[in-house]
């Protein structure tokens, strides 16, 4: 048996480890359930940036607004990895009535944000 974390799976295999990555959203996981490493891994080649180049959006930037209509208030496992840093803003609005004004409103909410990106205020230079 294997440790299961999330959306990806450890294998572990003699002093390596060998990853699964598994997609977050439904479509995704239809067409790739999983995207095999190509190489064997040790714990010292694993960090942030080589776990996001096994990402299917290793291609673009992190989201700094995440929008979620519908009164949820919760990601459901969507970009968990992308979104680490990432502003929510959560609206009552369902999706096809989320229009300009809404997304106006959103934007607003999060320019009156401060961005700490895992600091504290006392952190952050001004």
């Amino acid at each position: 048996m294997y440790p299961r974390y999330g959306g990806w799976h450890t294998y572990y295999h003699g002093d390596c480890i060998k990853l699964f990555i598994e997609m977050g959203a439904d479509k995704c996981r239809q067409k790739n359930r999983r995207r095999r490493c190509q190489r064997c891994l040790t714990g010292k080649d694993i960090d942030e940036e080589t776990i996001g180049s096994y990402l299917s959006t290793r291609d673009f930037p992190d989201p700094d607004l995440l929008v979620r209509t519908g009164g949820e208030q919760r990601i459901s496992n969507f970009l968990l990895w992308q979104c680490a840093y990432a502003e929510f803003y959560f609206t009552e609005t369902f999706w096809p009535d989320f229009g300009e004004e809404e997304l106006y409103e959103a934007i607003l909410d999060y320019q009156g944000r401060e961005r700490r990106y895992g600091k504290i205020s006392e952190q952050i230079e001004i």
